[in-house]
């Protein structure tokens, strides 16, 4: 498409001024040092993760992780994984070529496509990132899997799901073991597990959604892509609506596609448009990616 193209579905202002030209190399990563929005540092909203460390190191990073590795088996105690190591091994190239550019890139990271024909997303503490078929089926390009994906590491890299479990054992929520375990008189990983499962069925707070947004475009940015995929996947799923097959999780869980689509228009305005030339990468999308929607 061409700078000014009608897109199909109803978008934002911000969408309708790009050009949206795809390559077919691999994205490149650029340099955003110094890049403000509204005075806002990206090197420091992209190091939010590593303060949050030192800031809450009574959950250890292996903790995490822990917390983690429990959460990821539990969802898949629900969805299997999808069996097709071409997507398998695309998604995790792709996510983690992201996480590279995120505030914890040393972590390791796993990323894997849940046979789901639900359109959704998840992630748990300890680098734990999956998606569904059902969003690969909505997604279009590699900049919007990237953008989605980008979204799920900001979670991670601003520990929502853990500060979140730490609230609900201090308020007592996840039993006196849990309490015991924040007190440093030893860590059972269990309640927070199972608390953590229960902020997947529940969301997180609304406000975590969006500065997960807003981590999930910068991060997307910063590894190459065309800065506006989240946006567009957003656009798609609110034309849908919210009472559409499939939806019904996502849309219990997260804010309304629409009100996440105003904030990040106010964040991006005029401040994206210089990094509108990158890569959507279409046609890579397709060819690995399209045998899993062929009538």
């Amino acid at each position: 498409m061409s700078r000014g193209t009608r897109f199909p579905f109803p978008v934002p202002a911000l969408l309708l001024a790009l050009g949206l030209g795809a390559g077919a190399g691999m994205a490149t990563a650029i340099d955003l040092d110094g890049f403000n929005l509204d005075g806002l540092n990206l090197d420091s909203v992209l190091g939010t993760g590593e303060k949050l460390i030192t800031a809450l190191r009574d959950i250890s990073p292996a903790e995490e992780a822990l917390i983690g590795r429990g959460m990821a088996a539990g969802l898949l105690g629900a969805a299997p994984l999808l069996a097709d190591e071409t997507a398998q091994r695309y998604v995790n190239r792709v996510g983690r070529w992201c996480a590279l550019q995120s505030g914890r890139p040393g972590m390791q990271w796993h990323f894997a496509v849940l046979d789901d024909p639900d359109i959704n997303a998840f992630a748990a503490p300890g680098g734990y990132v999956f998606v569904t078929r059902g969003l690969l089926g909505i997604a279009g390009s590699e900049a919007e899997l990237a953008g989605v994906l980008a979204h799920e590491i900001g979670h991670v890299v601003a520990r929502h799901h853990v500060q979140a479990l730490r609230t609900q054992a201090a308020r007592g929520l996840l039993g006196e073991i849990a309490g015991r375990a924040i007190a440093g008189q030893g860590f059972d990983a269990s309640p927070f597990i199972s608390g953590g499962l229960g902020l997947l069925a529940r969301g997180l707070d609304r406000e975590d959604e969006f500065e997960a947004d807003q981590l999930g475009v910068t991060i997307a940015t910063r590894a190459g892509y065309e800065p506006y995929g989240l946006p567009r996947v957003l656009a798609r799923i609110g034309q849908m609506g919210h009472a559409a097959a499939g939806l019904e999780l996502l849309a219990s869980t997260h804010p309304p596609a629409g009100e996440r689509l105003a904030r990040l228009e106010r964040l991006m305005r005029g401040r994206f448009d210089r990094y509108s030339g990158q890569p959507l990468l279409e046609e890579r999308y397709r060819e690995h990616l399209a045998h899993l929607f062929a009538p």
